[in-house]
């Protein structure tokens, strides 16, 4: 294992992280466990960063991957492609948006890109609206939107961003309100940027859970209110659902669906779980602002038959057992059974989510300061007891991401909130 991670430090760059002081090596999984290459099992509670969304090496997709993968791998976009045609359609029947169209792209990244792409376009305006503490991606615009600062490496962008208030809760200048104020801020602070802004904006882009932020999301009904404002000026809505999509909030199965007094958004990118690890990401949005380019375009890699043979199966096996539904029983017992171990300990400022999407927010004991330096260490301790997190947050990395493939059952949620409670209070 040393000698891999040598030869890691020696190719690749400095700034791609990995996970752990001595990190690990996945070499094979099944169902909710992954094994290194010393032989070791873990529980999976990040599935890949929320992306084997139903489990390990299931059997409907490898068998379609591998009789797709018989036939023909790849064709590009410039042939009708049976597999892509057939994943659109399901797509745009369960978006919500009347008379859709589906983009298929490789990544959730390459999605919000083309999101960005068609709604400046559509618009005629490179201005963005994004969410304080977000993250849309590595891109060279998707990173010029990030409000997330960790993760955006350069203040240089062909967009220009104003940054909304509203995507976290329980920190900043408004986390005192009853759900009702907080609303109201946020929007008369989005109604004040707007009189502020210079010609039009193109869209409002927006994960209804901020993921990488650390599982923050404002209260139900924001993103309806916001879309009030948006309506008055023109300005279109895009929900990243990267993270949130495919039913894991449990609730939901897509994010925007608990601000639903807003109709569905006018563009919606997807990625991350629908492949269950295989590359695929995608639009889906009004044919009026989906059909708005006026030059070619075609996509080598996106759309692929095997992605898609993927994707068809995975989405399938998700509706025929009804793995939302797992995600809001099993999720919801994972919550309370954590919140009940949190409540005593004072490093743990706050456990929140939905259905299979859980933050811990750790802080210095006695104060609301970020910890970050405890949340590696419940990291590690947990690693040590068989369990993988992923760990996330807005000014620092101090909050734990818990995202277990969504057939996860009540034994193993059980299982991993017990190593989870051994490794917080060894902290």
């Amino acid at each position: 294992m040393k000698d891999l991670y040598a030869r890691h430090r020696a190719v690749l760059p400095d700034w791609l992280a990995l996970y752990y002081d001595e990190p690990i090596e996945l070499t094979h999984g099944e169902g909710r466990h992954v094994w290194d290459a010393a032989g070791r099992r873990y529980l999976d509670f990040f599935g890949g960063i929320l992306t084997t969304m139903t489990a390990h090496a299931l059997p409907d997709v490898t068998k379609a991957v591998a009789e797709q993968a018989g036939r023909i791998i790849h064709s590009s976009t410039l042939y009708l492609n049976r597999p892509m045609v057939d994943l659109a359609e399901r797509i745009a029947a369960l978006s919500g948006i009347p008379d859709a169209r589906v983009f298929f792209t490789t990544s959730g990244t390459e999605a919000n890109d083309t999101a960005l792409l068609l709604a400046t376009a559509h618009r005629r305006s490179n201005q963005i609206l994004a969410m304080r503490n977000s993250y849309h991606g590595r891109s060279f615009t998707a990173v010029g939107i990030t409000g997330n600062q960790s993760w955006s490496p350069t203040s240089l962008s062909p967009l220009q961003t104003l940054y909304v208030h509203g995507g976290v809760r329980s920190r900043g200048p408004y986390a005192g309100l009853s759900d009702a104020e907080f609303t109201a801020a946020c929007v008369a602070d989005l109604r004040d940027m707007l009189g502020q802004s210079r010609g039009g904006v193109a869209a409002l882009i927006a994960e209804p859970i901020q993921g990488v932020g650390g599982f923050t999301s404002p209260p139900d009904g924001l993103y309806a209110a916001f879309r009030e404002v948006l309506a008055e000026h023109g300005i279109l809505w895009i929900a990243d659902e990267v993270q949130t999509g495919w039913g894991r909030t449990g609730d939901h199965f897509w994010g925007w669906q608990a601000h639903a007094a807003a109709g569905p958004p006018d563009l919606l990118t997807f990625a991350k779980g629908i492949g269950n690890g295989m590359s695929i990401g995608g639009v889906v949005g009004r044919a009026e602002i989906m059909n708005s380019l006026d030059a070619n375009s075609i996509s080598t890699f996106g759309g692929s038959p095997v992605t898609m043979a993927a994707g068809l199966a995975n989405l399938s096996y998700l509706l025929e057992h009804d793995l939302q539904g797992n995600a809001r029983r099993v999720g919801g017992l994972l919550i309370e059974r954590l919140r009940a171990i949190c409540a005593q300990l004072p490093v743990v400022h706050e456990v929140r989510g939905r259905g299979l999407m859980i933050g811990i927010e750790l802080v210095r004991p006695g104060t609301d300061e970020a910890h970050p330096q405890a949340a590696a260490a419940v990291l590690e301790a947990a690693r040590e007891g068989g369990l993988l997190i992923g760990k996330g947050g807005g000014h620092s990395t101090s909050v734990l991401r818990i995202a277990p493939p969504l057939s996860l059952t009540v034994a193993e949620a059980e299982e991993g909130a017990a190593i989870l409670e051994r490794a917080l209070r060894s902290v």
